[in-house]
């Protein structure tokens, strides 16, 4: 068994996908960084570790059998163990997993570039078993709150906060917007096409609004998400909390 001493981890939780699980380069100061005075390392295949990066279905009862109790987070003065807590890498790609005691990846963190060096060390200077599935696993379906990952791809991570905030509000809008509201924001997005947006169907407004905004990021996304979410309260509020994280 090989392990790393004193890995910093900045846990995201309940994230299925693995562009919402931040690069070092985009932790904040305001997140809660903790460390695990010792972790244990696995080897995995690629397509397992897109499973576990990508998901949060149940890991493979070999590999949970392979971590159990061989990781430890350091609080304060205390070693505290880890039922199912562990690294995994292909060779190329490294995420840090925490299960919280359950079979699932509920907690994901990138490494600091040192530590991911000293995965790749560690892998020159072990032979390590490789994990693989044992049974077929389905494709991951992806849908509206939960975007593909080619939706996310060049943006920071405000923007894909954002991005999915936008989503949300296209999503209540599709739920409980009347025809006319639906035309409206699909010309405040075009409204050079005002003329052909007001002979649409609602679902076919919606479609074609849902399109045009699903590719990248800009200044007419921000707008269009800065007023969408006007007048929503929780909405505004998951709006102010993104605005006060990006200005500390």
């Amino acid at each position: 068994m090989v392990h790393i001493r004193d890995v910093w981890v900045n846990w995201f939780e309940g994230e299925e996908n693995g562009y919402n699980v931040c690069s070092f380069i985009e932790w904040r100061p305001e997140d809660r960084i903790e460390i695990l005075d010792q972790a244990i390392l696995v080897k995995v295949s690629e397509d397992l570790f897109t499973y576990i990066e990508n998901d949060m279905a149940e890991l493979p009862d070999r590999l949970l059998l392979a971590v159990h109790n061989q990781s430890y987070l350091r609080k304060n003065m205390s070693r505290i163990q880890l039922d199912y807590c562990f690294i995994a890498t292909d060779g190329n790609r490294t995420i840090a997993i925490d299960t919280m005691g359950y079979k699932t990846p509920i907690r994901k963190s990138r490494l600091t570039p040192r530590q991911e060096r000293m995965v790749q060390e560690l892998l020159m200077q072990n032979e390590l078993e490789t994990f693989v599935f044992e049974e077929k696993v389905e494709t991951k379906g992806y849908h509206i709150l939960s975007p593909k990952p080619e939706e996310m791809i060049g943006l920071t991570r405000k923007e894909r906060q954002l991005k999915q905030l936008l989503y949300m509000a296209l999503d209540q809008l599709y739920t409980t917007g009347h025809d006319a509201e639906v035309r409206y924001w699909y010309t405040e997005w075009a409204p050079q096409e005002y003329e052909s947006i007001q002979i649409m169907d609602r679902d076919e407004a919606w479609e074609g609004l849902f399109s045009a905004v699903s590719r990248g990021w800009t200044s007419q996304h921000y707008s269009l998400c800065e007023a969408m979410v006007k007048g929503q309260s929780f909405l505004e509020k998951l709006w102010e909390l993104e605005q006060g994280e990006s200005v500390k």
